[in-house]
């Protein structure tokens, strides 16, 4: 049987399936490490937001108690200079790192389509080397018939001639 001419370029389209499904595979990762860095943040966030409501907490049970207009200004000096501060610092970081994630998401699907496609790339060839076996046999078969009816023509002509 000859030789399938579209070979190479099945072979192409096969190794850049593999590649595109390795750069699948890596993406899925980054977008793994990335959401674990968001988890940390968020759980940052979650202990400074802990922190500020103890602190809020134990400044309005000061209060409710009795204590100095002194240390009442130093509790909401540390809580709007410091504790709120530090939230801010900690909820910046987590929409940063959210934007981050949302990126690595579109990345992923961008290297699933890419994939998908590639993928679909190889199966039309795979698909065209089928209906070419067929074509060719379908050839093979016709000049062998064909051949067939020439040896038996020339048969019987042979065979004609003797008899006269």
């Amino acid at each position: 049987m000859a030789k399938y001419p579209l070979e190479e370029l099945a072979q192409i389209k096969q190794k850049r399936l593999e590649e595109a499904e390795k750069l699948l595979k890596e993406k899925k990762r980054l977008l793994e490490v990335e959401e674990e860095k968001l988890k940390k943040a968020e759980e940052k966030r979650d202990l400074v937001k802990k922190h500020r409501q103890e602190k809020l907490k134990k400044y309005l049970d000061e209060m409710y108690e009795g204590t100095t207009s002194d240390k009442i200004m130093t509790h909401e000096r540390y809580l709007k200079k410091v504790v709120d501060e530090e939230l801010k610092v900690e909820e910046k970081k987590v929409l940063d790192q959210k934007k981050i994630v949302k990126k690595a998401e579109e990345e992923v699907e961008k290297a699933r389509k890419e994939r998908l496609q590639k993928n679909l790339d190889v199966e039309k060839l795979k698909l065209h080397k089928v209906e070419w076996k067929k074509e060719i046999a379908l050839e093979d078969l016709k000049i062998e018939s064909s051949e067939t009816d020439e040896m038996g023509s020339s048969t019987h002509f042979r065979k004609k001639r003797e008899r006269h």
